[in-house]
């Protein structure tokens, strides 16, 4: 072992070593006896560190990369902001995690989840349940609430197996009744229940933006007509998004880069929200209800296998 005082000579054993920095690594020469103070114990250790870092402004706008997962993602939230497709939104954030962080994916998504919020309450106004919103309102504004109290305590990963979970769960639940009842059997409302599956949407739209699943564990058995449903669901998401930005920005989520970021992206957010409403008012009931419980289904299992994965 080499002394401190050895370290302290001149020009002794200098080496070239990155040290993380927020972006981006910075070379800078070190005492090689020192090199254990600046590097990790092994090699990949220092990948998590980098790959948790936001990218910035310059790397990330030019990164052709960061488009390819983005721009698909915005289409397919924004079908689902439509009606079309269900729960398939949740892929967001995790299409644009192959690209960037995690949570500047969800950073940068809420403002164009906002704007296509606008675009689907435009597009089906004055069409839904108001029964069911009274009901699940209040318990979104707690769920929110618990989410952002518990933001550094809960991990994105418990949040997508829980979900995920109840999901599969809702879905052999669904299949089941189909076999006993008959497809045409419509579960009656239940403000409790409402209440619940109210909460536990806020909560996980907070942390993960996969509110839609609980959402329609709730929604789906009542077999509202399809554009009324879809009309419901864009006033809930719509609320429910505003009320994320207050807590997002005390959380400091939005800085120049996420935003620049959004707004590049948001010509895409009322095209595609268009399309899926065009989509769902030309589906029947009898194919608009299987098709949605077969995207649950899909979403379920991913989210299940992200969560496991994650946690492993």
């Amino acid at each position: 072992m080499h002394s401190p005082a050895a370290c302290r000579k001149p020009g002794y054993g200098q080496l070239i070593a990155p040290v993380d920095q927020p972006g981006h690594i910075v070379y800078r020469s070190v005492p090689l006896c020192g090199l254990l103070q600046v590097l990790p114990p092994s090699p990949t250790a220092l990948i998590p560190a980098l790959s948790s870092q936001p990218f910035p402004m310059s790397g990330l706008l030019s990164d052709p990369w960061f488009y390819a997962a983005a721009i698909p993602a915005v289409i397919l939230v924004g079908l689902s902001k439509g009606g079309f497709g269900g729960a398939v939104g949740f892929v967001g954030v995790p299409l644009m995690a192959l690209a960037i962080p995690p949570v500047q994916a969800a950073a940068i998504l809420l403002p164009i989840l906002c704007l296509m919020d606008i675009v689907s309450v435009w597009t089906w106004w004055g069409i839904y349940d108001r029964r069911m919103l009274v009901d699940m309102m209040p318990g979104a504004v707690i769920g929110i609430g618990l989410g952002w109290l518990t933001a550094a305590l809960v991990t994105e990963e418990m949040v997508r197996l829980i979900v995920g979970a109840v999901a599969l769960v809702f879905v052999l639940r669904w299949i089941y009744l189909q076999f006993r009842h008959g497809a045409d059997h419509a579960a009656e409302p239940n403000r409790i229940a409402a209440a619940f599956w109210g909460t536990v949407a806020g909560f996980t739209s907070f942390v993960a933006h996969v509110g839609g699943p609980p959402f329609q564990v709730y929604a789906l058995p009542i077999r509202l007509d399809p554009k009324v449903l879809s009309g419901t669901a864009a006033i809930f998401f719509a609320a429910t998004n505003a009320l994320k930005l207050i807590p997002y920005f005390a959380l400091g989520q939005f800085d120049s880069t996420n935003l620049t970021a959004s707004f590049a992206l948001m010509p895409l957010a009322p095209l595609s929200t268009i399309a899926g409403a065009w989509l769902v008012r030309r589906m029947r009931p009898e194919i608009f209800y299987p098709f949605t419980y077969a995207t649950v289904a899909v979403v379920a299992v991913k989210l299940l296998w992200d969560g496991i994965a994650g946690l492993m």
